[in-house]
């Protein structure tokens, strides 16, 4: 597993450091915290800040193969929507979801804009033997 650094309390420059994750629409940015998420090796862990622009959406579901827990802490998500960004189920600030692999869901769109605090994770348990 590749490790975390260890650091206590710092001051986050949330002015520097955003970008558009690979396969999401541009008003979609994230700030990596900490880690490092290796997909192909299935192995470790990423804490991130995600920001969702207003009247932003994706189109299609996702799945992947690794933990994801997720807190919506400022804003609003709507989970569930068309390839047009309409319909779904809008969640406010202060909720959380978790899902283990292989689990859909989305896709997601923000109203109002949104910010969600994630952690993805692989556990060794879940790999086959």
């Amino acid at each position: 597993m590749i490790p975390k650094d260890h650091r206590e309390f710092y001051e986050l420059d949330m002015a520097t450091g955003w970008e558009t994750p690979e396969g999401y629409p541009e008003g979609i940015k994230q700030k990596i915290l900490s880690g490092s998420l290796d997909e192909k090796n299935k192995t470790g862990s990423r804490t991130r800040v995600l920001t969702i622009a207003p009247g932003t959406y994706t189109i299609e579901p996702f799945e992947h193969e690794y933990w994801e827990e997720v807190f919506l802490f400022q804003g609003d998500l709507r989970v569930g929507n068309d390839a047009q960004g309409e319909g779904g189920e809008t969640f406010k600030a202060l909720t959380y979801a978790v899902r283990p692999p292989g689990s859909p869901h989305g896709p997601v769109a923000s109203d109002n804009g949104c910010t969600v605090f994630e952690i993805h994770y692989f556990d060794p348990d879940d790999r086959p033997a």
